[in-house]
């Protein structure tokens, strides 16, 4: 309870540095958020290409970016986020074990179909896609796509219908081209995909320590000050 009351102080404290229409943004942008469809990107190691998906995650409102990295360091590239990084949640897997069966566990155990998208002949069009459940979508490698792991977790693969001769996109485009068709449809079903009210104000308060300036020296204050109360 004490927790809780130092927190909400703590954001009202906060929010006074905050112009209102910077306030009334993070609130509209935190409406449109969803959890019910999560990113994974497995090996990417040409910064552009995690850069962008940033983008396209932040676009799309995709709130949870999950990044495996087993052979090579996944590194973002400020000129292409152009900031997105900044308001995506995302967690990375990087120890000495199999990084990608601890992403598709905790997944998992977070109540998401794992589907990885490939050209895999048995793989379901996008067109027709299920969106019903929560979903985690795995992007791969650039070169070698999806590893052998996570054929073997997946719980379904998703292909992206292409009539000409090239058989793959760009992972950036690819994960543009699902995400719009994905949530564009999740927002005229009955489906709940909102955050929850404790999701928007843990996140909020996270965007608005991003936003400040000095945001440590000025909690420190708050902190002296509240306890001195």
């Amino acid at each position: 309870m004490f927790v809780f009351m130092e927190n909400e102080k703590l954001l009202l404290y906060l929010e006074d540095f905050l112009t209102a229409k910077r306030k009334a943004t993070f609130r509209s942008v935190l409406d449109e958020r969803t959890r019910h469809f999560s990113v994974v990107l497995e090996d990417i190691y040409q910064p552009h290409n995690a850069s962008a998906v940033f983008r396209t995650c932040d676009v799309f409102g995709i709130q949870d970016l999950h990044i495996i990295e087993n052979r090579y360091i996944n590194r973002v590239s400020k000129y292409v986020t152009k900031g997105a990084q900044k308001w995506i949640t995302s967690k990375r897997y990087k120890t000495d074990g199999d990084n990608t069966l601890a992403c598709l566990n905790h997944l998992k155990e977070n109540g998401y179909q794992v589907i990885a998208t490939s050209p895999h002949a048995e793989a379901s069009n996008l067109n027709d896609f299920n969106i019903d459940k929560k979903t985690a979508f795995v992007f791969g490698a650039e070169a070698s796509g999806i590893s052998e792991t996570v054929k073997n977790n997946a719980d379904g693969f998703l292909k992206i219908p292409m009539v000409g001769f090239t058989e793959s996109l760009n992972i950036s485009v690819a994960a543009a081209i699902i995400l719009q068709e994905v949530t564009s449809k999740l927002k005229k079903s009955k489906i709940d995909w909102q955050l929850t009210s404790s999701e928007k104000e843990k996140i909020y308060l996270n965007w608005i320590r991003k936003t400040i300036k000095n945001v440590d020296q000025i909690e420190g204050r708050f902190f002296k000050n509240y306890q001195n109360i």
